[in-house]
């Protein structure tokens, strides 16, 4: 599994708020669902500074090289840190799978396969918990595959929805490990 050490720092000048990626993300959007998460597809660092810093537009994203836990996430804005009540380097250790509690993942890595195999899925809904264990309801979700334009390979996979959307939900006993 990849090492600590190896995980994305948090978006900043330093690191142009991981242009390269978002703007992968975004062309990946663009290409499945014919919506975007940037203003344009040559974005600026500081266009993408401004998606880091959203508070209400949650764009959560993972990658496949957790090693043997899977998918683990890559990159979150501000709504998506808040919502799931973590800060960056805790977000960016977080097996993805681990974002929905156990009862939720047949359903979780269903909708992921779908996803692998069409490209995108629309007006997903699902229940996943925060880090306090609060559970809530993510509704009319996009779920999308992130393809590297210049391999063609699928290297990820983005979700993208509002805060606002969001419901609180009754917790269950289920565990989340």
């Amino acid at each position: 599994s990849r090492r600590a050490s190896e995980r994305p720092a948090a978006p900043s000048e330093a690191n142009l708020w991981h242009r390269d990626w978002v703007r992968l993300v975004d062309a990946s959007l663009r290409r499945f669902h014919g919506s975007a998460i940037l203003p344009r597809p040559s974005a600026s660092a500081a266009e993408c500074a401004a998606l880091a810093a959203n508070k209400e537009l949650v764009v959560v994203s993972h990658t496949f090289d957790g090693g043997d836990e899977g998918p683990v996430f890559n990159y979150a804005t501000q709504a998506g840190l808040d919502q799931f009540a973590m800060d960056w380097d805790e977000f960016v250790r977080l097996p993805s799978r681990r974002s929905a509690e156990a009862d939720e993942r047949d359903e979780r890595q269903r909708l992921l396969d779908a996803v692998a195999a069409r490209g995108c899925s629309d007006g997903y809904t699902g229940i996943r918990i925060a880090k306090s264990g609060q559970r809530f309801r993510i509704t009319d979700a996009v779920v999308w595959n992130v393809v590297d334009d210049d391999t063609g390979d699928v290297v990820g996979q983005a979700a993208l929805f509002r805060r606002s959307a969001c419901v609180d939900v009754a917790s269950s006993s289920s565990s989340s490990e």
